[in-house]
C-alpha cells in the first residue's frame, strides 16, 4: 500500500476528472429525473382515464427492473433500432428513466397525502384543476416530499457508479485504471472513492435537513 504514490499530481488529476463527469452526469439525471417524475406522477395522480393507467403499467415495470439492465438496454439494444447516445448519455439516459421512474412513486404519495379537501376548497373558489394543483396541493404536497426526494437522488449518485459497466470515465472507471496499474494503490483508490461519493451524498444530506428545517419553520 503507497499512498504517497497512489495520490501523485498525475493520479489526482486523473481523478478529478473521472469526479467531474461523476457529478455531471448525476446533475443532468437529477434534473431530468426530477422534472420527468414530477410530470408522470402528477398525471398519474389526477387519474386520466386510460392514459394515467398506461403510465402506471410502466412505472411499475421500470421499478421492477434492475438499473443495470436499463443501462446495457440504452447502450446496447436502443442502437438496434437507431437510437444512438455516447457513453455520458447512454448512462444519464439510463438514469434518468430509473429514477422518474421511482420519483413519480414519491410525487404521486405525496400528492395523495394531501387532504381532498383541500382541491375541493380551490376549485370551489374558481380556481382551475390546474391552478389549484400549482398553488395549493402542490406546495403542501412537496413539503412533505422533501426527505424521500433527497433519499432517492442520494442513491442516484451512487448508482452512477453502475455505468462502469459501459466505461463510463467517472470516478470508479478511474480509480479501477489507476490501481489496475499498481496493486499497491487499491486501499488508496478506494479511500479516493469513498471519500468522494461520501461529500457528495453528504452534501445532499445536508440540503435535506435545510429544507426540512424551512419546512417546519414555514
Amino acid at each position: 500500500m503507497d499512498f504517497i504514490g497512489a495520490f501523485s499530481f498525475v493520479n489526482l488529476r486523473f481523478l478529478l476528472d473521472g469526479l467531474q463527469i461523476t457529478v455531471a452526469v448525476s446533475v443532468l439525471s437529477i434534473v431530468f429525473s426530477f422534472l420527468i417524475g414530477g410530470l408522470v406522477g402528477t398525471l398519474r395522480f389526477a387519474n386520466i382515464p386510460f392514459f394515467s393507467k398506461i403510465l402506471g403499467v410502466f412505472v411499475d415495470i421500470i421499478r421492477n427492473l434492475p438499473l443495470l439492465l436499463i443501462i446495457f438496454f440504452t447502450y446496447f439494444a436502443l442502437p438496434q433500432i437507431g437510437i444512438r447516445f455516447n457513453i455520458f448519455w447512454s448512462a444519464v439516459v439510463a438514469l434518468t428513466i430509473f429514477e422518474s421512474a421511482m420519483l413519480s412513486e414519491i410525487f404521486r404519495a405525496g400528492l395523495n397525502a394531501v387532504p381532498k379537501g383541500q382541491m375541493e376548497a380551490g376549485l370551489s373558489t374558481g380556481l382551475s384543476y390546474v391552478e389549484t394543483m400549482r398553488t395549493i396541493v402542490l406546495p403542501q404536497a412537496f413539503r412533505s416530499m422533501i426527505p424521500a426526494i433527497v433519499s432517492q437522488l442520494i442513491s442516484l449518485v451512487k448508482d452512477t457508479s453502475l455505468a462502469v459497466i459501459i466505461s463510463l470515465p467517472d470516478l470508479t472507471h478511474h480509480a479501477r485504471i489507476i490501481y489496475g496499474q499498481n496493486t499497491n494503490y487499491v486501499i488508496p483508490m478506494f479511500v479516493a472513492m469513498t471519500l468522494s461519493y461520501f461529500a457528495i451524498c453528504y452534501v445532499l444530506s445536508l440540503l435535506s435537513k435545510y429544507l426540512e428545517t424551512r419546512r417546519y419553520n414555514y
